[in-house]
């Protein structure tokens, strides 16, 4: 593991996630970013680089109390799930962005599978 702090660790393994997940328009990739009191998830299409819809607890309309709970990665995920389908993507490649599949990452996962995206 390479030495640094924890943000070091993590974006190195995201490094090599990216190596392998790769988003087309047909297949986006859900992208993962979570910080202390939010989390924010993105439906990128790498092909042409451009981000297809997203959501976050930072908006108002998601109306989470605080963002950085396993609660609010639920809604969060059956908002991006909602919005996928809207714009017509039913299924996805998963990125978790270098964290662990655990807690909030696992709990947005599950919910937008519920919500009707395929992984």
């Amino acid at each position: 593991m390479p030495k640094g702090s924890r943000q070091d660790v993590r974006r190195a393994i995201h490094t090599r996630i990216r190596k392998r997940v790769r988003g087309t328009a047909e297949r986006p990739r859900l992208a993962i970013f979570r910080s202390l009191n939010h989390i924010y998830a993105q439906l990128i299409d790498d092909e042409k680089g451009i981000t297809l819809c997203s959501a976050s607890t930072v908006e108002k309309s998601a109306s989470v109390g605080n963002g950085g709970n396993a609660d609010a990665a639920k809604v969060i995920g059956r908002l991006i799930a909602q919005r996928a389908k809207e714009k017509g993507i039913t299924s996805v490649v998963f990125d978790r962005g270098g964290y662990i599949y655990h807690g909030r990452v696992k709990s947005l996962a599950e919910a937008a599978r519920e919500a009707g995206l395929q992984f």
